[in-house]
């Protein structure tokens, strides 16, 4: 027997998806079946998994030692906690990533990744502790392509994460995005709408004018030239929806393909990287959330590198 109490950041969430973060093996028919036969009890009492668990609340838990997590969450020991943070308060971390680092471990392999230095980070200033943590550790609330650059955001505790996966959701952050093209845009200021559908053999997605059936979504993506070096165009992204690698497939469908993308562009590059850069985040109808204190504010990035090789003098 197990008694666990809900602690701050386990707070907010249904007991089941608690019960499945706390005990990652176990099978969902069994935790189930476990709440049914009342092996598992809410504050002394039968529960039946969807409750919304509060500070101090007791779990009872009759339940094989086998499948709890074992230990304390470690990090990779390359880990170094060093990132280049351009906004931070109590609740969220905006941190600048570099192009050739992956956000999270799924693709990386063995590499350090960026949730991993961003928990380290914090590990070192003393505000995440994993000895104490039952389910909750800081996490990036958006990803960015490995070999695009620029600003991602991290929750520090679990009232922040789910406020700011909420925001974004519902279209409150607004991410402009600044890129280099390979050739000139057919327009010097646009929005367009264009149909994309993911190829998850090759990682890969399509774009189309006019989708041929409902497998397809919806994307629109706004531009305006800011500056032209012979074929190479700046460009200001406005990204009005989010699909996987929407900028990079949907400008290679207009003829203009980022400098130096991997996936969207033929030919030889100068590049070893695309040259896009998550410049800007604006927040705005907040509400009256945690996060209530960044409604109106707009957090920018310094000039990314690649702008000022192209176009030393460009002024965004």
């Amino acid at each position: 027997m197990r008694t666990i109490t809900i602690l701050q950041n386990d707070a907010g969430q249904r007991l089941d998806k608690f019960l499945l973060k706390l005990m990652p093996d176990m099978p969902k028919s069994l935790l189930y079946k476990l709440i049914r036969k009342k092996d598992i009890k809410y504050n002394g009492a039968r529960c039946k998994g969807m409750e919304l668990l509060q500070c101090g609340d007791v779990l009872t838990l009759y339940v094989k030692e086998e499948f709890f997590r074992s230990g304390t969450k470690s990090l990779p020991s390359a880990a170094s906690g060093k990132i280049n943070p351009v906004y931070e308060d109590d609740d969220i971390l905006i941190v600048y990533k570099p192009a050739g680092m992956f956000a999270h471990s799924g693709n990386a392999k063995n590499a350090v990744v960026l949730v991993d230095e961003v928990q380290k980070y914090l590990m070192d200033k003393g505000e995440y502790h994993p000895e104490t943590e039952q389910t909750f550790s800081p996490a990036l609330c958006n990803r960015i392509d490995r070999n695009t650059e620029g600003l991602v955001i991290a929750a520090k505790n679990a009232q922040a994460l789910r406020a700011m996966n909420e925001a974004i959701r519902e279209r409150h952050v607004h991410k402009s995005y600044l890129a280099v093209t390979a050739a000139p845009l057919p327009k010097k200021k646009d929005v367009c709408t264009a149909w994309l559908k993911k190829d998850s053999r090759q990682n890969m997605v399509k774009v189309l004018d006019s989708p041929p059936d409902r497998s397809w979504q919806k994307i629109c993506t706004g531009y305006r030239v800011l500056a032209q070096n012979g074929n190479y165009q700046l460009v200001h992204i406005d990204l009005l929806t989010g699909r996987t690698h929407q900028i990079r497939a949907h400008l290679a469908h207009l003829g203009a393909p980022l400098l130096g993308d991997p996936k969207y562009a033929s030919g030889r590059s100068p590049e070893e990287n695309q040259c896009l850069c998550s410049y800007s985040l604006h927040f705005s109808g907040l509400g009256d959330s945690c996060l209530s204190h960044l409604e109106g504010k707009r957090i920018t990035a310094a000039m990314p590198e690649f702008v000022r090789k192209y176009f030393p003098d460009a002024v965004i």
